[in-house]
C-alpha cells in the first residue's frame, strides 16, 4: 500500500516527465509486447480454420521436434558460428583499419579512404547479392578468370563449402566502413599529450599502439561485442536470403534460424514450427546477454551495460 502510495506521490510530483515518456512507452506497448501474443503459435499445431487460439495446443512438441531431427541444432552451429565470425573477424579489420586512418598525415587521403571505405554500408543486400551472382555464376568474373588461365570453372552453387568464407568476407566488407568510424571517433578522443608523452620517452609507432591506442579502444570495443552478442543468434536475413536465397543443396552450411522461419512461414506454411524456432532465439539470445553482461559486472563493473 506504501508503495502505490509513492508511486502515485512520485507520478504527481514529476507528471510532467511522465507525460514526456508517455508516447515512448505506448509506442513499445503496441508494437513490442502487444504482438507478443503471437508466440502461443510455438505451442500449436496451427491451422488456418481455427486461428491463433482455435488451433490444436500441442506444449513443446513442436521444440521437441525441432531438437530431436537435429534442424535446431544445425541451425544453431551456423547463426552461432556466422555471428562470430563477423564480430571477431569485423571488428578486428575495423581496429586496424582506424588505427591505420588515425596515422596518415595527408587528410584528403584520409577522407577519400574514409568514404570509399563508408560506400558499401549504404549498398542494399539485393545490390550485393547481385553482385556476387555475377562474380560466382557459371559465367561469372570467378570462373571466366579461371578458364581463361586453363582451369575448370567451378560450380559455386552446387557446393556448400566456400560459402561460408563468402559469407563472411561480404558481410565484413559492407560493415568495415561503419565499425571503423566508431573506432576512429574513440581514438581521435585519446589526449595528443599521451602521443607526446610516449614519444619523448622513445616509443616508436607500434609501442604506441600497442601501449596506448589498444588499451583505450577496449571501452569501446566491449560496448560494441556487448551490443553485438543480445543478436548473436539473430541471422543477418537480409545478408543470407538475398546471396543463397533457396538455394536448397546450401543449407547445411547457410541455413539460419532466421531463413528456417521464413522459410515455414512463407514455403512451408508451418507457422508452429517457424514459431517455436523464432521464440526458441529470443530467448537463448536474452539469456546470453544477460549472462555475458552479469560476468562483466563481476570483472569489470565500469564496462557492464546495467
Amino acid at each position: 500500500m506504501s508503495e502505490k502510495r509513492s508511486f502515485l506521490k512520485e507520478l504527481n510530483k514529476n507528471r510532467t516527465l511522465f507525460l514526456m515518456i508517455a508516447p515512448t512507452l505506448l509506442f513499445f506497448i503496441i508494437f513490442s509486447y502487444i504482438p507478443m501474443i503471437g508466440v502461443y503459435y510455438a505451442f500449436t499445431n496451427f491451422d488456418f480454420e481455427g486461428g491463433l487460439f482455435g488451433s490444436e495446443f500441442v506444449g513443446f512438441k513442436n521444440f521437441e521436434f525441432l531438437y530431436k531431427s537435429g534442424i535446431l541444432w544445425n541451425l544453431t552451429k551456423n547463426t552461432v558460428l556466422y555471428n562470430l565470425a563477423f564480430l571477431i573477424i569485423g571488428n578486428i579489420m575495423q581496429i586496424i583499419s582506424a588505427i591505420f586512418l588515425a596515422q596518415l598525415a595527408s587528410k584528403w587521403f584520409k577522407k577519400t579512404a574514409q568514404s570509399l571505405m563508408f560506400l558499401p554500408y549504404f549498398l542494399s543486400w539485393v545490390l550485393v547479392g547481385a553482385f556476387v551472382f555475377n562474380m560466382f555464376s557459371d559465367l561469372g568474373v570467378v570462373n571466366t578468370l579461371l578458364k581463361q588461365i586453363g582451369l575448370q570453372p567451378y560450380d559455386f552453387y552446387l557446393n556448400a563449402a566456400p560459402w561460408k568464407y563468402i559469407i563472411v568476407f561480404f558481410n565484413v566488407w559492407k560493415g568495415i566502413g561503419y565499425g571503423t568510424i566508431i573506432y576512429l571517433a574513440a581514438i581521435m578522443g585519446i589526449s595528443d599529450e599521451l602521443y607526446e608523452a610516449a614519444k619523448i620517452d622513445g616509443a616508436n609507432i607500434f609501442q604506441q599502439i600497442r601501449s596506448i591506442t589498444l588499451p583505450l579502444l577496449k571501452p569501446t570495443f566491449i560496448l560494441l561485442i556487448l551490443f553485438s552478442l543480445g543478436g548473436i543468434l539473430k541471422g543477418q536475413f537480409d545478408l543470407f536470403y538475398q546471396i543463397i536465397g533457396n538455394n536448397g543443396l546450401l543449407y547445411d552450411a547457410t541455413d539460419i534460424i532466421d531463413t528456417y522461419v521464413f522459410r515455414s512461414l512463407t514455403v512451408n506454411f508451418d507457422i508452429g514450427m517457424g514459431t517455436a524456432a523464432g521464440l526458441y532465439q529470443s530467448f537463448f539470445g536474452f539469456v546470453l546477454i544477460m549472462t555475458v553482461n552479469y560476468i562483466i559486472k563481476k570483472t569489470r563493473e565500469e564496462y557492464a551495460l546495467f
